[in-house]
């Protein structure tokens, strides 16, 4: 999925709106306001793909400035795809009582929870990236399932139905991790002669997936392809299959679009 800055902007300026909503009543929501504003960003993990929402971010802000509306931004990123981790900074932050929260749903079950506290302590709430639940709006695309079927079966017409298949799964509980795998799985029900050899969680963290894929080449050396779920896992994938002096060998089919992909 590629989140443009605009878009991301978009998602700034829906909390700002909603902030001014509570702070300014329903009227010309978008005017200057005595207090300054703070929005605080809680991604999945620290990650270059995070990158264009910080910029988008910052966009924001700086077109929001222009209308007498100062927004301070505040990313507070896991190191890590850590869903302990990043709920603890959920909790944190509204702790602090911020007048915006976005935050990309590493969890469904337990970030949907603490959120709805959130807007229970008065936060203005809004989700990105991976979708949580329909009680908070959501900034991004829809569409994981349907992503990861199409990878499914662009990657069944490549390799003419037949082949055995590895998956860097990303993480387990991510949403759009989870959908884009049930996604693929379904093309490949059918196309029988596709057989799922290796499945593993790379957590988004590039060196993992190197080292997940090594393993799998050394166990599968007949493994036709490659499945990835996030942006890091078919670069790590890329970088393993070319080390094992297999380029051009496997075919590797992923999301996002960061620069090595």
């Amino acid at each position: 999925m590629k989140l443009t800055k605009l878009t991301v902007a978009a998602g700034m300026f829906s909390l700002a709106a909603s902030t001014l909503a509570v702070a300014e009543g329903q009227q010309d929501l978008i005017k200057p306001i005595n207090k300054e504003l703070t929005f605080v960003f809680i991604p999945k993990v620290i990650h270059p793909w995070y990158d264009v929402v910080a910029a988008g971010s910052k966009f924001a802000a700086d077109e929001l400035s222009k209308s007498g509306i100062k927004v301070n931004v505040i990313w507070d990123q896991p190191p890590q795809a850590d869903v302990a981790d990043q709920n603890q900074r959920i909790e944190a932050n509204i702790g602090r009582k911020p007048d915006g929260l976005a935050v990309a749903c590493l969890d469904q079950a337990t970030n949907v929870q603490l959120l709805g506290e959130a807007v229970k302590a008065g936060v203005n709430v809004v989700t990105f990236n991976s979708f949580c639940d329909d009680k908070f709006p959501f900034i991004g695309p829809k569409s994981s399932f349907q992503d990861g079927f199409d990878l499914g079966d662009y990657l069944a017409k490549k390799l003419d139905g037949k082949g055995k298949i590895g998956i860097l799964a990303g993480s387990l509980t991510a949403s759009d991790h989870v959908q884009r795998i049930q996604g693929f799985k379904k093309a490949l029900e059918n196309h029988p002669d596709m057989k799922i050899v290796f499945e593993q969680p790379d957590n988004d963290i590039l060196e993992q997936a190197v080292t997940l894929t090594e393993n799998a080449l050394q166990a599968h050396p007949d493994m036709a392809a490659i499945f990835g779920a996030d942006a890091s896992n078919p670069i790590g994938a890329a970088r393993a299959v070319k080390n094992a002096g297999m380029a051009g060998k496997i075919t590797i089919v992923g999301m996002d679009d960061l620069p090595e992909a």
